[in-house]
């Protein structure tokens, strides 16, 4: 079934869609109070990438994500008070306080850890996908990673291996066309990441990363695909994120990329035209967007005020829950 053909799935892949958004827009808003201490990546601009992939996603599916992981583990499902106290470096925090923005964690939701390596998710998932494999389980390993993580020699042994051993992993490119400030028309001759895929024998689609509707139905392919048995798929979703690398700051004001550019992306603002197809089609009413969006915040809020009540960690949880 595809987006267009089920009001219930386009209307989920909105609610993934504004939920990222306002949990995003949240952190931007209190993070000059500076009583978030964690450096926080931000995703506002690439919602529909999350939300297209994980809407195909069962509960018992992994997701591996990046440094730039909020949308990725809100689309799939993760706790909401758990990400927020991680935040704010609280033991009700999803890792105890002790892991921040780039370190989430809730092996609940199939949310399996993430890393500030950069490319570092591609073997852990491949190697989950493996993990699968070997026990016979019904489930797949989905790999978020951005384009810079295709610069690194992981992607292809990653590539090479699930291709080899037919393994079910999805890998997801969220080409947003930067690797920190970056432009990938300085790093690649070719822009086309998931042909690298194709080169060995996977297959490989490009749907429009800023239109929900075709990252669903390419996710939904590809899942397909993996579940029959038939090995690894590659998406490649081009999109753009609005802020800086890192921090709620945009970035061009540091004259880091064009404001131009940045501007045209914004007219293309992903939860924006999903709103108004939906609109214009009747998949919803006004009246049904105001109660879903009052619903998301007053969730987003609950989690705030869970995460601000929650303790910090005391002295003597220093040197627990870790690698001595």
């Amino acid at each position: 079934m595809t987006a267009a053909d089920s009001r219930a799935v386009r209307l989920e892949l909105l609610r993934l869609m504004l939920k990222i958004r306002v949990f995003e827009e949240k952190i931007v808003s209190v993070y000059p109070a500076q009583d978030m201490k964690t450096p926080v990546h931000l995703y506002i601009g690439q919602e529909a990438i999350a939300a297209g992939v994980c809407a195909n996603l069962r509960a018992e599916d992994y997701v591996f994500s990046t440094h730039r992981n909020h949308g990725h583990y809100l689309a799939k499902g993760a706790n909401l008070d758990g990400i927020v106290a991680e935040l704010y470096g609280k033991t009700g925090g999803c890792s105890k306080g002790k892991g921040g923005s780039m370190h989430l964690v809730d092996t609940d939701a199939g949310c399996m850890g993430t890393s500030a390596i950069v490319g570092g998710s591609l073997a852990l998932g491949t190697g989950a996908a493996l993990a699968i494999k070997m026990r016979g389980e019904n489930r797949l390993s989905a790999i978020f990673f951005g384009d810079g993580a295709a610069d690194e020699g992981t992607f292809q042994e990653s590539l090479n291996f699930a291709a080899l051993k037919k393994l079910p992993v999805l890998f997801v490119c969220e080409n947003n066309f930067y690797a920190t400030n970056s432009p990938q028309s300085a790093r690649h001759s070719v822009p086309e990441i998931y042909k690298r895929a194709e080169a060995f024998g996977i297959p490989a689609a490009h749907p429009d990363g800023n239109d929900a509707d075709a990252v669903y139905e390419a996710a939904s392919i590809a899942a397909a695909h993996i579940r029959a048995g038939n090995g690894p798929y590659f998406l490649q979703c081009d999109t753009y994120r609005w802020k800086g690398h890192v921090g709620p700051d945009c970035d061009f004001e540091k004259g880091c990329r064009p404001r131009a550019e940045l501007d045209k992306w914004l007219e293309r603002c992903p939860v924006k035209t999903y709103q108004a197809r939906l609109l214009k089609s009747g998949g919803i009413t006004e009246q049904e967007l105001a109660q879903m969006r009052a619903r998301i915040t007053a969730e987003v809020e609950a989690a705030w005020d869970f995460a601000k009540k929650s303790p910090y960690p005391g002295p003597r949880e220093l040197l627990t829950d870790v690698y001595k």
